[in-house]
């Protein structure tokens, strides 16, 4: 079960420059300098978690070289689904992440996986951190770069970075809550940065290289 992110999937039509161009692109000069600061950490984040598949092959990037269901190639999804739903949320607020459960399912039957039915949000949770049958390491970094150059036209928009919206209802989200655009910026670094460390781990572990 997700602990705050989301991986609706709408078409993003921003086409990154180069293989690496998004994950390090520097931000505009136009921007105040918190914008630039913040996007700047970001993209040192997504640089640190993606440079961990550097030379891999599709087949490595899909192994599970460690107790945990981690892979490399689905932490990169995993990321890009988390970055790409909280920036839709400045956005749109609380409706681009909805967490509505089927009829008669509680979120109790959810934490305990008793569940007769699993809604689409969390079987597309679940997919995030596997490389699935069709899918290859280049065309998912693709994704994440045009994911993150989605969210820098986005942070370069958005009037104010104090703007907030009520967090959607889910457990795991304070009721009543309210995260504003910085908030959301200093969480997906957060969590991007954790990820990458994650990702470290199962480089090593998989062939020996440190890729920080």
């Amino acid at each position: 079960m997700p602990n705050n992110e989301t991986d609706q999937k709408d078409p993003i039509t921003v086409t990154a420059t180069s293989a690496t161009a998004a994950a390090t692109t520097t931000p505009p000069s136009a921007l105040d300098s918190e914008r630039v600061d913040l996007l700047a950490q970001l993209a040192t984040a997504r640089s640190t978690l993606t440079n961990t598949t550097n030379g891999l092959s599709d087949e490595q990037a899909g192994e599970r070289p460690t107790v945990s269901a981690l892979c490399l190639g689905g932490l990169v999804k995993h990321v890009a689904a988390i970055e790409e739903g909280w920036l839709r949320f400045v956005l749109e607020g609380p409706s681009a992440m909805s967490y509505d459960l089927p009829d008669g399912v509680t979120w109790a039957d959810m934490a305990a996986g008793t569940a007769r039915e699993f809604p689409q949000w969390a079987i597309d949770h679940q997919n995030n951190f596997r490389m699935l049958p069709g899918e290859t390491l280049a065309g998912i970094r693709e994704r994440y770069e045009r994911v993150a150059a989605r969210s820098e036209e986005i942070v370069a928009a958005v009037p104010d970075l104090s703007a907030t919206h009520p967090l959607p209802v889910a457990p795991w989200h304070e009721p009543g809550a309210e995260w504003s655009v910085r908030r959301v910026l200093v969480h997906v670094i957060a969590e991007t940065a954790q990820h990458a460390g994650h990702a470290d781990i199962l480089r090593e572990t998989l062939d020996g290289r440190v890729a920080t």
